[in-house]
């Protein structure tokens, strides 16, 4: 029917299929890099505060002396 489409007026032919296929590129890559960097910072950050909060514990309990408890909080601290 005549009338009833754009006909030629606002369409963007394969350029806009070429932008739509950068932008869903660049969307999912930037998705899939947030998620693994926060996933890096949180697991790192967890492991990191348990082995210290251990360390701290056993300082705590008198089970290794103030020497022992720096050279160790420097190895984990690197």
């Amino acid at each position: 029917m005549h009338g009833w489409d754009y006909g030629n007026y606002g369409g963007t032919g394969w350029l806009g299929t070429l932008m739509m296929i950068v932008a869903m590129i660049v969307f999912w890559g930037g998705l899939i890099t947030v998620a693994v960097l926060v996933i890096r910072h949180f697991g790192k950050q967890r492991t990191d505060s348990g082995a210290r909060a251990i360390l701290d514990e056993r300082f705590a309990r008198g089970e290794i002396d103030a020497e022992e408890y720096r050279a160790r909080r420097s190895t984990l601290t690197g």
